[in-house]
């Protein structure tokens, strides 16, 4: 950590979420102010008007746009948000991005024409979506079902996300105007993390491949919007093509050591009883 970022106040966007939560306390442990951003402290990614009482006295901030990172809405938005904080002196923004995403390139765009010092983190597959969300209940009944096949995926721990986060906010001028990009140490199907999940618990737990156009009636079935439907099909179908199956240096390159292995992460998440019925 610099001398000047030892009282910095950063923005945590999404502070109660999946990666801001971890992000917030991340950054707590490294001695910075936290400000949350959420709706519940007033600030909300709809809401224009409510983004510079966020912003106002921050030194950075930390943007996690609710939807997917590639929609319409987290690029507009993004790219707003970014250009009030310039405007506001919060020249320091930490993009979460998403690994392989092609969707992604205009939001990272927005960030990037803003005028601020950027940097974006594009993250693999969340270890924690199998831990949090909407895939847990899933995996609580004893299977999970995906459109995912057979494709390998480096599962990256969120923890991780966040400890990359902090350093980069950090770090000085080291990481401003870069991407980077992070994984877990291993490559594993769905298939197999659900058999590490399995042995985790002691529970007998499957794993059924379906195809994204079969995932996506199971959304609808759930109330998802047809445009959100359609979006996520598209997505699914590109993202899990294999495109990811290799492995970044993002975390030992920013931390200095290896990232969190998926066994470690299934072991803690069951002993926390995460996928008890």
């Amino acid at each position: 950590m610099t001398e000047n970022t030892r009282n910095m106040t950063v923005l945590v966007t999404g502070a109660t979420g999946r990666t801001g939560s971890r992000v917030a306390a991340a950054a707590r442990a490294a001695g910075l102010t936290v400000r949350p951003g959420s709706r519940a402290t007033g600030f909300d990614w709809d809401e224009p008007s409510t983004w510079a009482g966020a912003l106002a006295g921050a030194a950075a901030a930390y943007l996690a746009h609710p939807t997917d990172v590639g929609s319409p809405a987290a690029t507009e938005a993004v790219g707003a948000l970014a250009r009030e904080a310039v405007g506001l002196g919060v020249r320091r923004l930490v993009l979460l991005s998403s690994r392989g995403e092609e969707q992604a390139a205009a939001t990272e765009e927005a960030l990037r024409s803003s005028g601020a010092h950027w940097t974006v983190v594009r993250a693999a597959w969340f270890a924690q979506n199998f831990s949090e969300g909407p895939l847990v209940e899933g995996l609580r009944q004893g299977e999970l079902v995906f459109p995912a096949g057979e494709v390998r995926e480096p599962f990256v721990d969120v923890r991780d996300i966040a400890d990359v986060v902090v350093a980069v906010l950090t770090g000085g001028e080291r990481f401003a105007g870069r991407e980077v990009e992070v994984s877990g140490p291993r490559l594993l199907t769905f298939r197999e993390a659900v058999a590490e999940i399995s042995a985790a618990t002691g529970e007998a737990m499957t794993y059924t491949p379906v195809s994204a156009r079969e995932y996506g009636e199971v959304l609808a079935g759930f109330g998802v919007p047809a445009e959100e439907v359609a979006f996520l099909v598209d997505l699914f179908g590109s993202l899990l093509d294999g495109r990811n199956s290799h492995l970044s240096d993002g975390v030992r390159e920013v931390l200095g050591r290896a990232p969190r292995d998926f066994t470690e992460f299934a072991r803690e998440a069951a002993a926390g009883g995460t996928w008890k019925a």
